[in-house]
């Protein structure tokens, strides 16, 4: 919800502010304390079907007692005003959904002029209330952009699903990370940076860039030997290691959280 956008009909306060589609909200209570309803909750339980109720704190700018604060839409509205008894609920229904609504929603806020206004006065107003608007608008821009952000670990997440079933070589799995936005990612430079990182053993000789310890207690690699008939009818036995679907998941999300 945005901050309360304040407006005054005949002395009354009727308080409004707009949800995240910029939908206006009403103070349930000043609407029906204008309409003459004496009283307050009875009206709004009986006659509004799309009322909330609003903890505090969930309300910018509204103050209200620990139970909340009762908001209520335009067709809510509508349905306080037809059962009003008040003479003046024909033109209070006039001024909402014929000046004050509109003027909401062209820019994002109310700018009242009187007779004796000057144009720089109204100006001023004007300028004030463009202002807002364009803070409010700041701030659903930035928490869009933190929306997007918090989904791309789940995107990337996603992707890395997909192959998770089966192990796969350190090549493969560099091509994964390539093509979910980490960039010079190659075969050798993802070996490299696993020796670097305590991932594959860095040490030459006949462990040289198997799998360490840690990665295996982890879960992130398997080592698959392959048993291989010399032309002298002698054996050798291959060793390599291969990212398991919990290492593929592992990887993509850490590199992801590396460069956010």
């Amino acid at each position: 919800m945005s901050n309360v956008i304040p407006f005054t009909f005949k002395q009354s306060e009727i308080r409004v502010v707009q949800d995240g589609n910029l939908n206006p909200w009403f103070v349930g209570r000043d609407i029906a304390l204008t309409l003459g309803y004496s009283d307050t909750d009875d009206a709004i339980r009986r006659h509004c079907k799309l009322s909330k109720l609003f903890k505090p704190g969930e309300t910018p700018g509204l103050e209200c007692g620990p139970r909340g604060m009762t908001l209520i839409p335009e067709p809510d509205v509508y349905r306080l005003v037809a059962r009003s008894h008040l003479p003046a609920a024909e033109q209070f229904e006039r001024w909402i959904f014929e000046e004050v609504l509109p003027a909401i929603r062209k820019t994002g806020g109310y700018i009242k002029a009187g007779i004796e206004d000057t144009p720089d006065e109204i100006m001023a107003r004007a300028v004030l209330v463009a202002q807002e608007t364009m803070e409010r608008q700041k701030g659903r821009i930035q928490a869009l952009e933190s929306e997007n952000k918090a989904m791309a670990p789940k995107a990337l997440f996603a992707d890395a699903v997909s192959t998770s079933r089966t192990s796969i070589l350190v090549g493969e799995m560099a091509k994964i990370l390539k093509q979910n936005g980490v960039e010079n990612m190659g075969q050798n430079r993802f070996f490299a940076w696993l020796r670097e990182n305590g991932y594959l053993i860095k040490r030459r000789g006949t462990d040289f860039n198997m799998p360490t310890q840690k990665s295996m207690e982890l879960g992130l690699f398997e080592i698959k030997e392959r048993t291989i008939v010399n032309p002298d009818d002698s054996t050798r036995i291959t060793k390599t290691p291969k990212v398991t679907g919990l290492g593929q998941q592992y990887f993509v999300n850490l590199f992801l959280a590396e460069a956010a």
